[in-house]
């Protein structure tokens, strides 16, 4: 006689994340996981179970599986959740934790204990070798740091809750991930199935500016000479660049600039606009009267650029006080702890109200022509910058400008090109919310498995969008290739992926000569300071292999043949799979 499936806690493990919304499970599995395992195939086998269970993806690493939740809730902004092996498959997530607790991203960590019995007290006691090995003392402490909630499910009872209460610490500002552990003990517990209310767990709402905040801020940037607003984070919300666009057309002596380059928060097209300066120093810093800091890490660098002494500084965000931080602050007069999004609203009722004194139209029509002045001077430059090399060579500004040209208008850009962005940022000119994605955080190699999560939830939402991948030689590298592209083949996600290959990591250099200028470092090759790639790697090869051969590779290094191959390349992925480009780029263009 046939044994009916009994219900586990893996099975309310997966019906809870299930019913939060969790369509994707990114794994890795191991011997903490047989109920989990015996729960999935029970799932694949029962059409009742088939539709309401999250879509499995075997990831081969835990940084692609987590930087694959990572892009996926960049899109959606519903946390996903990544499944790991005990304190091994825990260190294995790697850089991919600190990029989703700084890059404010909503991941949901699982991972099992070893078990806690040994002589077969309960089901799941130990069975293997490894069980004593991988028994450590705190495993929640490996990440608990980088993690908005870290807890260890101790009864099949409560797990549902439990799940729900990390769901509601990764989806609550600042967001960020949420780390669950349980022993194989708990998760093969037989247990009664049971059902609570589900909208009785959605996240904590932030709120607007209090009292009479809004009014001043507003009547600060109307009537300064030199407004400025630095954002940072406020475009994770596809609604804040309208309204920031809305108080720029209201205020036309305003500029706006992003600080840290980690979604599009203003369109590059408006002349407000100063793009986006990751700590580097911008003119419009120290000659600002007043400045709105607007969701945003770190505005300036003090010993690079900072505010003159006498500008007004307002702070407002959803973590003013950067807790994560043991070492910042701003010199503002006022900080709020504040909801961009209805912050931006308040700014602009105070206008739309009449609440604020505006300049004559003299005046703002004078603040307007200079705005424009400015905003094509800029542009100008950065088209006279985005030249090839008379010896037929070429630099990111080029490649980005061709590259804008042949990728479709609705291109999802995935970027992580370290000292490159700006380049990247300044020619292909974003102007649609939710198109630019990058990091946010520090840990690198994470856009290779962002740009596979990110095309998966446009996939999922129906809209299909193309999505390139734009990555320095060495960040490629660290995003673990042989793990993204055979997911991208195994699943058939197809991504465009150009390789900025300038033959080592740039980046160290430029901190160097920070520095250092004219020190013996800055006299040196990259060979001689140990930051070169050479040989060069067969980048686009490895691709390639990992894809089992089916994975387009392209190779270029002159600027006649760089259209060509990369309207070729965009062909492919529009076609339906997966092309990366090994660009050789000059540094520093």
């Amino acid at each position: 006689m046939t044994r009916q499936p009994v219900y586990t806690a893996s099975t309310a493990f997966f019906e809870a994340l299930a019913a939060a919304g969790v369509s994707h499970a990114f794994v890795n599995l191991g011997s903490d996981h047989p109920a989990i395992m015996e729960t999935i195939v029970r799932s694949q086998r029962d059409p009742a179970l088939r539709d309401k269970f999250p879509r499995i993806i075997t990831c081969p690493s835990e940084m692609v599986a987590m930087s694959m939740a990572d892009g996926y809730a960049r899109v959606t902004g519903e946390p996903q959740v990544v499944i790991v092996h005990v304190d091994v498959g825990t260190q294995a997530l790697g850089v991919a934790v600190h990029n989703a607790s700084v890059g404010r991203c909503p991941v949901l960590v699982f991972a099992g204990l070893s078990p806690f019995t040994c002589e077969g007290e309960l089901p799941g006691s130990r069975t293997e070798f490894i069980h004593w090995l991988q028994d450590v003392p705190d495993q929640k402490a490996i990440i608990g740091q980088y993690c908005r909630y870290a807890a260890e499910v101790k009864t099949p009872l409560n797990i549902k809750q439990m799940v729900n209460r990390a769901l509601q610490f990764t989806r609550s500002d600042p967001a960020g991930p949420a780390y669950l552990v349980a022993a194989r003990e708990v998760m093969e517990a037989e247990m009664e199935p049971y059902t609570f209310q589900q909208d009785h767990w959605r996240p904590v709402e932030m709120g607007a500016l209090p009292g009479t905040a809004a009014l001043t801020i507003a009547q600060a940037l109307a009537s300064a000479s030199k407004p400025l607003v630095i954002t940072g984070y406020s475009g994770r919300n596809l609604a804040c660049p309208a309204q920031l666009v809305a108080l720029a057309d209201t205020i036309p002596a305003l500029q706006v600039l992003d600080g840290a380059g980690s979604d599009m928060s203003f369109p590059s097209d408006h002349p407000a606009c100063l793009g986006i300066k990751q700590g580097q120093p911008d003119d419009a810093i120290p000659e600002a009267d007043v400045i709105l800091v607007l969701h945003c890490d770190v505005p300036w660098v003090p010993t690079l650029c900072k505010p003159r002494d006498d500008a007004r500084i307002f702070h407002v965000d959803i973590d003013p006080l950067k807790q994560g931080m043991p070492l910042f602050y701003i010199p503002a007069e006022a900080r709020y702890r504040a909801d961009a999004l209805a912050t931006l609203q308040q700014l602009n009722a105070q206008f739309t109200s009449g609440a604020v004194a505006q300049p004559s139209t003299q005046v703002k029509t004078q603040q307007a022509a200079a705005r424009q002045a400015a905003f094509d001077a800029r542009l100008d430059a950065i088209r006279r910058a985005a030249q090839p090399h008379p010896d037929g060579s070429f630099g990111t500004g080029f490649l980005s400008k061709t590259l804008a040209t042949v990728c479709p208008d609705d291109t999802i850009w995935a970027v992580e090109a370290v000292s490159n962005s700006g380049h990247i940022h300044s020619n292909v000119r974003p102007t649609a919310p939710g198109h630019w994605i990058n990091c946010g955080g520090g840990g690198l190699g994470w856009s290779g498995g962002a740009a596979l999560g990110i095309k998966l939830a446009t996939d999922k939402q129906g809209k299909a969008k193309f999505v390139c991948q734009v990555v320095g030689d060495g960040t490629y590298l660290f995003s673990v290739p042989g793990s993204v592209y055979w997911i991208s083949r195994r699943y058939n996600i197809p991504v465009l992926t150009v390789v900025l290959n300038n033959k080592g990591w740039n980046a160290p250099r430029v901190s160097l000569q920070l520095l250092h200028p004219d020190g013996e470092g800055a006299k040196v090759s990259n060979e001689d300071l140990n930051i070169s790639f050479h040989p060069t790697p067969d980048y686009a090869g490895i691709a390639r292999a990992a894809g089992a051969g089916d994975i387009h590779a392209f190779k270029v290094n002159q600027a006649s043949e760089l259209e060509a191959v990369l309207r070729d390349a965009v062909e492919k992925v529009k076609a339906g799979t997966t092309a990366v480009v090994d660009a050789r780029v000059i540094p520093g263009s």
